[in-house]
């Protein structure tokens, strides 16, 4: 399997993204460099948002195109229907629900078997949940003092509107699916859509 080892921080900078939505604390201090001034083609504005979506969710080129072909195919604004996917993501929900610092940690804790769905065990980071879905941490992870302190240092993390978190009993309900409106950082998917639709 690929994996992305690129450093967060200068990735976040080359793409114009704060840390913060990765759920990384630290800001870049370095100043803007000369090719920030250069002009862009519209195929440049078009890749870099790809890419920043990609770099975003952690999903490979490969997945992506996968979501992007079923955003397509569904009803609706393609565009919104490709950022409703990547959210139902399981790895996504783990984050966006305060049970992970972090997307990639929120990752790894799924792989590791961490999380189950309705009561069963899924270690697949891009299992896609649905409205009514329960997320929780297993029992045997209850215990673990890493669930302790994600807890402590994710206190006060923004919990999107459709999710139902019970922090104590340390699981979460899908109440309905994501809004475009609910996003919180910019993006232009509608330039995606048009990279690929090339």
């Amino acid at each position: 399997m690929a994996v992305d080892r690129q450093p967060v921080l200068k990735r976040c900078k080359a793409l114009g993204i704060s840390p913060m939505v990765l759920g990384y604390s630290k800001e870049t201090n370095r100043h803007a460099n000369a090719n920030n001034r250069r002009k862009v083609s519209d195929y440049g504005l078009q890749l870099k948002e790809k890419q920043k979506l990609k770099f975003i969710y952690g999903v490979l080129e490969k997945q992506f195109y996968h979501y992007y072909e079923k955003a397509v195919k569904m009803e609706g604004n393609s565009g919104e229907n490709l950022l409703k996917i990547l959210e139902q993501r399981l790895d996504n929900v783990v984050f966006r629900m305060g049970m992970a610092i972090t997307r990639r940690e929120s990752r790894q804790l799924v792989t590791h078997g961490h999380f189950t769905v309705n009561g069963k065990r899924v270690d697949v980071p891009s299992y896609r949940v649905k409205p009514g879905d329960v997320i929780a941490v297993s029992e045997k992870s209850k215990k673990s003092p890493k669930f302790a302190q994600i807890a402590e240092q994710t206190n006060g993390r923004l919990i999107p509107l459709w999710l139902d978190v019970n922090k104590e009993a340390m699981l979460g309900k899908v109440l309905r699916d994501s809004n475009r409106d609910e996003i919180d950082y910019e993006i232009a998917e509608h330039l995606i859509i048009e990279l690929y639709s090339k």
